[in-house]
């Protein structure tokens, strides 16, 4: 077993479980180190209190599995079989008070399918505790999130070349997310975000076929996995001289990202990392502007725990890595987004983003 899977045995008996079942293939693949997409099929991570932990994957991941997996014992089943029967033949004659599972991402169907084939008296839900185990990232997590940082960086980079005149949002998303296979990461982390000029005032804005315009600015939001590890940054730029309302509305905004960065060191709250930022925006006159979370976890998945809201009291840990990303944005003006990814050290706050913040201005 790895040590991740090491540190999760060791958790059941403190969270009163008999026997777990781990169902989400990001889950899977961060306690074995076997990455699949099963689609339809099951995939299932077993553990019975002092038992061998098994592996139930298709019969068609299995050469792949063995390969891949710190768990030795691996169980396949067909497109015809009953993979629950499996877990049934496991679990045998075993007693099981409270079973754990991933409520979040268990159907329906699938746990009345799980409760006909196990006899528990209970299901418990395990998603908070592996996600406050993914929070802290291990070295070599970190070493992955920082390869993925420097390809996202790579194709922004690149993709600022193609800034051009007559080029739309839609077509730099396409040519961003050609150059993310083309350096080596597995694909885009997360719908590519192009948007520019007015459509910069929507945080969550669909890049289309608006055309750059010498005064607008341009927002570049991406990221990408490699590795298993996503990205994400966030970078705004100005397309030749732009309103001088804007610059202001930059400013502001790099000086929240500055300050959210560092107000993240461990002891502090997740909460803090958002008051920091906001104050910024507030005390210059955007605060209604400033209408989301200053950041949330990053690793696995582009969103994970922890969400940094300005009423979480959690308290940030040595090897949490999250997003800090302030942004203002005014309707009929424009909008700005600065955001980095963040890892906490013993040594402080450490960005695995450094592509440059300064002022930049395109030309087309």
């Amino acid at each position: 077993m790895n040590d991740a899977l090491k540190s999760l045995a060791q958790k059941m008996t403190p969270e009163g479980l008999d026997a777990l079942l781990v169902t989400d293939p990001k889950h899977v693949y961060y306690l074995t180190g076997f990455a699949s997409n099963p689609h339809e099929r099951f995939l299932g991570l077993l553990l019975i209190k002092g038992e061998e932990p098994v592996l139930i994957v298709p019969a068609l991941d299995a050469e792949a599995a063995h390969a891949a997996s710190a768990v030795t014992k691996i169980l396949t089943h067909s497109d015809t079989d009953n993979p629950y029967n499996l877990l049934k033949e496991c679990l045998g004659s075993t007693a099981l008070n409270t079973l754990g599972i991933e409520k979040e991402h268990f159907s329906v169907s699938r746990y009345e399918l799980l409760a006909d084939s196990i006899s528990a008296k209970s299901f418990q839900d395990i998603g908070p505790l592996l996600r406050s185990m993914r929070a802290k990232k291990t070295p070599e997590e970190v070493s992955r999130m920082k390869h993925a940082a420097e390809l996202v960086e790579e194709v922004l980079r690149r993709g600022l070349e193609h800034v051009k005149t007559g080029v739309s949002e839609i077509e730099l998303v396409a040519e961003l997310e050609y150059l993310m296979k083309k350096v080596g990461a597995s694909g885009p982390s997360f719908d590519t975000m192009v948007l520019s000029g007015p459509n910069t005032a929507l945080p969550h804005g669909v890049p289309g076929s608006r055309i750059i315009q010498p005064g607008d600015l341009l927002m570049f939001d991406l990221g990408v996995y490699a590795g298993g590890y996503a990205s994400d940054i966030t970078r705004t730029f100005a397309v030749e001289e732009v309103d001088a309302k804007l610059v202001t509305l930059y400013n502001t905004v790099l000086a929240a990202n500055e300050a959210g960065i560092a107000a993240s060191i461990a002891g502090a709250t997740f909460g803090s990392v958002d008051q920091a930022a906001r104050d910024v925006i507030t005390e210059a006159g955007f605060g209604p502007y400033f209408m989301h979370r200053v950041g949330h976890g990053l690793g696995m998945d582009t969103h994970e725990y922890p969400s940094l809201h300005g009423l979480n009291t959690d308290v940030i840990e040595n090897g949490n890595v999250f997003t800090v990303e302030p942004g203002i944005y005014v309707a009929g003006l424009g909008g700005v987004r600065i955001e980095d990814d963040v890892l906490i050290t013993a040594d402080g706050p450490q960005t695995l983003t450094s592509f440059p913040k300064e002022w930049t201005v395109l030309h087309l």
